[in-house]
């Protein structure tokens, strides 16, 4: 029997669908292929400051970037395997590849067009800090 990823999982349910995206100022625009539930927070040291409710995860050819790719920064921290993507304009983080495995990504649910993220219920928050090799990172 093979495994089932992420994607797979919620295309087989019917719970992806594509949304619009974007950061605070329109500089950055995306597309992502994603379900909206499970919505995620992390404890890790980047994302208590941040506070962003995270999508589920998804495969990289899920995300599309429309507009704006050079305006994109990129942060890593710790074992500088996750990679976090800000806008260089107005600060706001879109997406990020993930730590616990770089094939998969996240989206930021506040940057997706016509999502209420408060209306979502959210699941357990990750416990990214598990992850870190050096205290508070």
């Amino acid at each position: 029997m093979s495994a089932t990823t992420p994607s797979q999982a919620a295309h087989e349910t019917g719970t992806y669908k594509t949304y619009s995206g974007s950061c605070h100022c329109g500089t950055v625009k995306f597309e992502v292929d994603t379900a909206l539930t499970p919505a995620n927070r992390c404890n890790c040291s980047l994302c208590r400051r941040k506070g962003a409710l995270m999508s589920p995860v998804f495969e990289a050819d899920r995300l599309r970037i429309v507009a704006g790719e050079d305006a994109l920064t990129l942060y890593q921290f710790n074992t500088r395997v996750a990679r976090h993507y800000f806008c260089r304009h107005c600060g706001i983080y879109p997406f990020h590849q993930t730590r616990r495995d770089p094939k998969l990504w996240r989206a930021n649910l506040g940057c997706l067009e016509g999502v209420d993220v408060y209306a979502l219920e959210e699941s357990d928050v990750a416990n990214g800090a598990s992850l870190s090799v050096v205290e508070d990172a």
